[in-house]
């Protein structure tokens, strides 16, 4: 038998719900009309801007989904013409992104593509251009960066690495490093293109005029992006020449098994007769499986990926480009150095990177 206690619950549980339908309770989301003028667009590389016409019955805000596409204004209380500018493309690749109107949950985009910059420097068959610099501009941008050493600070070089246009500036398309003598002072340049992000594999390929004089130490290289130790990491010189051996040019690697050891799996060099006076084309093609380094489009030293491991292999990261012109140091000044051959100037004509497509 139930008890009369438990009658009572009973009874309260089957007692009809007051204050009428339940669903008055619940809350529903309102929506809002809008309608865009435009809902696609299709820029080419340069810089420019189209307006949209915003049709709704409510406030709005409008954002961007890409930092090189910006929207203004970004709010209104109601129908308006917004303003969207896209800056130029210096990539050698198409980009997208979106320009979203969102009025009171009421969402709608407009979807925008820009063209590719468009180039004639012709690329190495299976490759395409990515980045470069061919130094035609009244100062180097901001892909570059600049080290900033005092002398002795690394291969007991004599230069102090500065930041400053004295060392490193443009001129008649191309870029000077200058190496000279400030009182009892020597300056000079280092800088890195890309260092934050740099390129993992690739063509990568400079034309470079080489400075004269016993002490000079010019070079195009690589080093990791993410470095943590040397020569755990890697390095690769693309190009280096010493003053007092003028017009020949090496090629090396560096790595934990080959580091400095001479041997010609790691190394080599050829003499050109005018390196000093004529541009010539120094190069890297880097795959997963070996590296080539050439100089005027002939390979002059072949590095093969073994499949050993990172000691003898860590060139499967990201590196970056350098140049620099050191004065003196453990190779530059092994037989001395002639300062009454300062200034001296490395020019470089331009520096390409091309991966595969």
């Amino acid at each position: 038998m139930l008890t009369a206690g438990l009658m009572l619950l009973s009874m309260l549980f089957f007692l009809p719900a007051c204050g009428g339908d339940s669903s008055d309770t619940e809350y529903s989301n309102s929506t809002s009309s809008l309608t865009l003028s435009v809902t696609s667009y299709t820029a080419t590389a340069e810089a420019t801007s189209f307006s949209v016409a915003v049709t709704t019955d409510a406030e709005f805000q409008a954002y961007t989904s890409a930092s090189w596409i910006t929207v203004s204004p970004t709010y209104s209380n109601g129908s308006a013409t917004l303003t969207v500018s896209i800056a130029e493309n210096t990539e050698y690749s198409s980009r997208s992104g979106t320009v979203t109107i969102n009025a009171s949950g009421t969402r709608s985009s407009i979807a925008v593509t820009q063209e590719a910059l468009e180039t004639t420097i012709e690329a190495p068959d299976g490759y395409t251009l990515v980045w470069n610099d061919e130094f035609e501009d009244d100062a180097l941008s901001s892909d570059w960066t600049f080290e900033v050493q005092s002398a002795g600070w690394v291969n007991n070089e004599l230069q102090n690495y500065v930041k400053s246009t004295d060392v490193a500036y443009l001129s008649d398309g191309t870029l000077k490093i200058k190496c000279f003598k400030d009182g009892s002072t020597i300056k000079s340049a280092r800088i890195y293109a890309k260092k934050t992000s740099g390129w993992k594999y690739g063509y990568i390929e400079a034309s470079i005029k080489l400075p004269t004089g016993k002490g000079t130490w010019p070079a195009f290289w690589m080093m990791p992006v993410n470095y943590t130790a040397w020569p755990d990491d890697g390095e690769i010189d693309i190009m280096e020449e010493v003053g007092y051996n003028a017009n020949y040019v090496v090629s090396t690697i560096h790595c934990n098994k080959y580091n400095n050891s001479g041997t010609a799996i790691e190394s080599a060099s050829k003499y050109i007769s005018t390196a000093q006076s004529e541009f010539h084309t120094y190069a890297l093609k880097w795959t997963s499986s070996k590296m080539d380094f050439l100089v005027d489009g002939s390979v002059l030293l072949t590095y093969t990926n073994d499949n050993s491991g990172t000691d003898q292999w860590p060139f499967n990261a990201a590196f970056y480009v350098i140049l620099n012109l050191a004065w003196g140091g453990d190779w530059g000044g092994a037989q001395g150095f002639d300062e009454s051959c300062l200034p001296a100037i490395m020019e470089v004509d331009y520096v390409r990177v091309f991966q595969e497509k």
